[in-house]
């Protein structure tokens, strides 16, 4: 007989004290007990062998665990490292690294910083226009306006501004955040059309909804158009070249103090390796486009991050991204996900590309409990609802305190 014995799982620190106080704990003891309550993973990258057995040894000593590779043992070479330990040994190890040669000061704020970021925070971001948006509370819904004839799920649907028009009212009304406007197709084999002829598509439909109270984003990677529709009342680029394939991009969003989106993309900018650890070498390359973009004097609060599904990856990669996707927020940037009836959910299913809404609503809710901030979807209603009840379930902490939910 068990007596209601059971394995518990806290997801944050306000579960954490609410356990503790249903417990009846001295709440004087809650800044000992709540370090103990949260047991994190890190991953760090290429450390050169002496580092990493100091690694090894302080957090050993800590009372956490380290993993090195054998090789490193020699002191030679270099190694990942994997490090286990709850907030109390990351803690202690820090102050002890922060001391320590072999760029094991710097390695500890980039520790501290990445243990900081992975607790989402809320924030409202300035935007042109007066307008803004928040962020790190319920994930926000940005609805796709694809007005190309060429796009893989709704191409030609909306190439008439008319209709295109309606259609951004519509899902604004059924509960999109965001209206994401596209004139470029960027689905693997089609030809990229000229900058004219993108500017020819979007610009109509940019001008008639910027008189409208909507958040709007430009899909574009060419600084020529991004130019134009912010000039007309767009707020945030939808980057899908992170930067990489228009080096005049980057000062438009500058000079226009915009929001932008950066994707990790290896379709149309090819790399000659393939990948060797694919979370960290997504992150790296995402890091490397944040870092330039931050130094040009783009806001820290004004970069958002997208993995790039299925651009220039397996659908089995895709998969192990979004069961992944929290990870990215180490980075400290706002994860945007688009994944809605992409051919890895065609590929994984056997589903034509009209038929993927159920599975499509299914990574929605996976990403949002894996901390996306933006989901980006062709059904916004029914993505709306999904997200909301996702959302409403992660956030049930009890009436009064966690063992007294009863309504």
């Amino acid at each position: 007989m068990l007596a209601g014995h059971h394995v518990v799982e806290i997801f944050d620190e306000e579960e954490a004290r609410a356990l503790l106080k249903d417990i009846g704990v001295d709440p004087g003891a809650y800044i000992y007990l709540l370090p103990k309550a949260f047991f994190r993973f890190i991953k760090l990258k290429n450390i050169s062998a002496r580092a990493a057995l100091i690694i090894k040894q302080e957090m050993l000593a800590k009372g956490g665990e380290a993993a090195i590779s054998r090789s490193a043992l020699s002191a030679e070479g270099y190694s990942d490292v994997l490090l286990m330990g709850n907030l109390k040994h990351y803690r202690l190890l820090l102050d002890k690294l922060k001391v320590q040669p072999f760029g094991l000061k710097s390695l500890a704020a980039e520790i501290g910083a990445m243990l900081e970021a992975v607790v989402l925070k809320r924030a409202t971001i300035a935007l042109p226009g007066k307008r803004s948006l928040d962020l790190g509370g319920r994930p926000l819904v940005m609805g796709i306006l694809n007005v190309t004839p060429d796009s893989f799920s709704d191409g030609g649907k909306f190439s008439d501004t008319e209709l295109a028009v309606e259609h951004a009212l519509e899902m604004a009304e059924e509960g999109a955040d965001i209206i994401d406007i596209g004139g470029a197709s960027s689905r693997p084999g089609t030809h990229i059309v000229d900058e004219t002829e993108e500017l020819k598509r979007v610009m109509p439909v940019v001008e008639k909804l910027a008189g409208h109270n909507l958040t709007l984003s430009i899909d574009t990677f060419r600084g020529s158009v991004a130019e134009a529709c912010l000039a007309a009342g767009v707020h945030i680029v939808n980057d899908i070249g992170r930067l990489q394939l228009d080096p005049g991009l980057l000062p438009v969003v500058v000079r226009h103090r915009a929001m932008i989106i950066m994707m990790h993309n290896r379709l149309q900018m090819p790399s000659e390796e393939p990948y060797k650890d694919l979370i960290a070498d997504i992150i790296d390359e995402l890091h490397q486009s944040a870092a330039q973009a931050e130094a040009a004097g783009v806001a820290r609060d004004r970069i958002v991050i997208d993995p790039g599904i299925g651009f220039g990856k397996t659908p089995a990669q895709s998969r192990y991204i979004i069961r992944h996707l929290h990870e990215f927020n180490s980075l400290g940037y706002p994860v945007l996900l688009g994944a809605s009836r992409k051919s890895f959910i065609g590929k994984t299913l056997g589903l034509e590309v009209d038929d993927r809404l159920e599975a499509s609503l299914a990574v929605t809710a996976m990403a949002v409990m894996n901390g996306a901030q933006i989901i980006r979807v062709h059904d916004v209603k029914e993505s709306r609802r999904v997200i909301d009840m996702t959302w409403a379930i992660m956030q049930e902490k009890g009436h009064d305190g966690r063992a007294r939910v009863v309504q």
